[in-house]
């Protein structure tokens, strides 16, 4: 019987000898945890796996063939993922991160000179609850900016003091990443907003949210078309 030619007798050739020898990867788990799964789209359990692939005769193993890449491993969809997916934040752990940035933002300016304003803490109380923190209050924020002046040394009014700058980068710089362009401007107006309560920016303000574009990437140009949009009554 003559051999098979032809696509179709090429591809029942390679099949055959696919079944004869092949490639195998044992994968061995040595972590776990929770992560944000792309495929599934939601936070999930993940196992971080490292393999080793083996040449294999008739389905059994016979050579190592060598490491593969560490991968994760989603526990519900079972997708196989590089470890770069553990960099995005889960959405528990974004929520968090969001809330604390529109506190410390609102802090920052407040500091810079709106504590004396009653319309100020009320827009900055608001914006902060809004973002999950549903117990705060203009009386607990004033509290704290006063305590905050105390530690630093610096009093309302100053420019953005090193404390303070440091706290907002801590804040802002894990977060910018995993935020789009309307997010980060987002929380910059959200400042502005608090600023502009009691009246238009004084330096000690600009100075306060020029800090905030900066930790969230926002370009110098676009803080201050911000700004200015936000003097704008809608």
């Amino acid at each position: 019987m003559l051999p098979e030619r032809g696509p179709d007798g090429r591809t029942a050739a390679i099949r055959r000898a696919r079944r004869l020898v092949g490639t195998r990867t044992a994968w061995t788990a040595v972590g776990d945890g929770e992560f944000f799964c792309p495929h599934c789209g939601g936070d999930r359990n993940y196992q971080r796996l490292t393999g080793r692939r083996r040449f294999t005769v008739l389905g059994v193993p016979v050579l190592p063939r060598g490491v593969c890449a560490p991968t994760v491993e989603c526990a519900a969809c079972r997708g196989h993922f590089g470890t770069d997916v553990l960099d995005h934040p889960t959405t528990t752990r974004f929520s968090a991160m969001l809330r604390d940035a529109v506190h410390t933002v609102a802090l920052a300016v407040l500091a810079a000179g709106g504590t004396c304003s009653r319309a100020a803490l009320e827009t900055a109380a608001a914006g902060v609850r809004a973002a999950g923190f549903e117990d705060c209050t203009e009386e607990q924020l004033a509290a704290l900016v006063e305590a905050l002046e105390e530690d630093t040394g610096r009093f309302s009014g100053e420019p953005c003091v090193a404390g303070l700058s440091i706290e907002l980068h801590e804040a802002l710089d894990p977060l910018a990443p995993h935020l789009a362009a309307p997010g980060r401007d987002s929380i910059l107006l959200q400042g502005a907003r608090i600023a502009l309560a009691d009246g238009p920016y004084t330096p000690a303000e600009r100075d306060a949210l020029a800090t905030v574009g900066a930790a969230l990437t926002i370009c110098t140009d676009d803080v201050g078309r911000l700004l200015a949009a936000a003097r704008t009554p809608s």
